[in-house]
């Protein structure tokens, strides 16, 4: 099985305007999307297709809840990078948790057919409160440190209303194996803003991780939320420089016919 529950530690750091810093533990969910439909059988608590306390909803993602993930992301990934995608596909991502759900950013890991080599990757970023949905194809890495896959774009999409649009982003990822690493980083006109680093570990999917995780992070989608509004009192306490969304009522959601 490639699936597998991946447990450690997010932390964000502001370096402009106001100092603020915070840092927390959580877990996600690494499913590869052809083991989605036998992965939690037997598993009552679990489910990706009845309503159960954690359960995978294929309308929380990218394109037509009536079509396939994975066709989707290939179609998505073929469309903007020009690649074909054989292999599989891995998400890494927040279930829903008593009927609630809510990914910041979730990550499709798209691999050759041989498994091993990391094709490109997927960030499917979404924002609160506008309920929008916006995906970053990410398919020719430079060179970064050690054996990271690096990849400079441009903001695309709103998210904080704390951070502006006319930002750089250089986006740093692992290969998901015994540990996993993404990094990312905010430039605007060449000086560092804001970063962000998730630091995780494998747990493999048994009765006891599923029910570990559960007890240490109960209802971690509203934890999730709960984090985001109180560091956004934070920053609103300190006076940070506040940045309207220039498109609140635009209905935003990349793979949709």
């Amino acid at each position: 099985m490639e699936s597998c529950i991946y447990q450690g530690r997010v932390r964000h750091r502001r370096r402009v305007d106001v100092a603020h810093e915070f840092e927390y533990g959580l877990y996600m969910m690494y499913l590869d999307l052809d083991e989605l439909p036998e992965l939690f059988a037997g598993r009552w608590l679990w489910s990706v297709s009845r309503p159960a306390v954690a359960r995978f909803q294929r309308r929380d993602h990218l394109g037509s809840p009536q079509r396939p993930l994975s066709q989707e992301v290939r179609r998505l990934v073929h469309g903007e990078a020009g690649i074909r995608l054989e292999g599989p596909i891995r998400l890494l991502t927040h279930l829903r948790y008593l009927g609630y759900g809510f990914n910041p950013v979730s990550f499709y890991y798209c691999f050759d057919a041989a498994g091993e080599r990391l094709e490109a990757i997927v960030a499917e970023v979404n924002n609160t409160p506008w309920g929008q949905q916006h995906c970053y194809v990410l398919s020719q890495p430079e060179k970064g440190p050690g054996r990271l896959n690096t990849y400079h774009l441009a903001k695309q999409f709103h998210v904080s209303p704390f951070l502006p649009m006319d930002m750089q982003y250089r986006w740093r990822f692992s290969r998901p194996a015994d540990n996993l690493l993404v990094h990312t980083e905010n430039y605007r006109g060449g000086a560092l803003c804001f970063d962000a680093t998730l630091r995780l570990e494998r747990k493999p999917i048994t009765a006891g991780t599923l029910a570990g995780v559960l007890l240490r992070f109960p209802l971690m989608t509203a934890r999730v939320v709960g984090a985001i509004h109180y560091q956004a009192l934070r920053l609103w306490i300190k006076r940070a420089p506040f940045y309207p969304h220039p498109n609140p009522d635009k209905q935003l959601f990349r793979g949709e016919p």
